[in-house]
């Protein structure tokens, strides 16, 4: 952390966790339901009132499917010189599944805007089907 970001400024996280929720469409309530957390406690963390636990905050990341690096600072550093492929490689060497693999030869060749568009509707699904 560089020396300008001492402390976290928790509203700013809490501002950055409802944007995403409402991007989802999810309402406080759907969104407490799904995260197992109640919604009155979503509210205190949205308004930037309360500090959450790392569970938590994994949690809520997992369920916006967004970076945690993202929640906390407002962005995510990505590796450079590095397509994805090989970065997965590196990091999970012979892990990498066949279905992934697949995954990314399917998206190839994808315009921007095509990908855009995927990302929201894998944005839309994956909280229902990580329960």
């Amino acid at each position: 952390m560089d020396e300008t970001k001492k402390t976290l400024n928790y509203k700013d996280v809490g501002l950055r966790i409802r944007l995403e929720r409402e991007k989802l469409g999810l309402s406080r309530e759907r969104f407490a339901e799904i995260t197992g957390l109640s919604s009155f406690y979503i509210g205190q963390l949205e308004r930037g009132d309360r500090k959450m636990s790392v569970d938590t905050l994994v949690n809520i990341s997992n369920v916006l499917n967004i970076s945690v690096d993202y929640l906390l600072y407002g962005y995510t550093y990505y590796m450079e010189n590095i397509c994805i492929s090989e970065a997965f490689d590196d990091i999970y060497k012979e892990s990498i599944d066949d279905e992934l693999k697949e995954l990314l030869n399917v998206l190839k060749g994808s315009s921007k805007e095509q990908l855009s568009l995927i990302k929201d509707v894998c944005k839309l699904i994956l909280p229902s089907i990580r329960k």
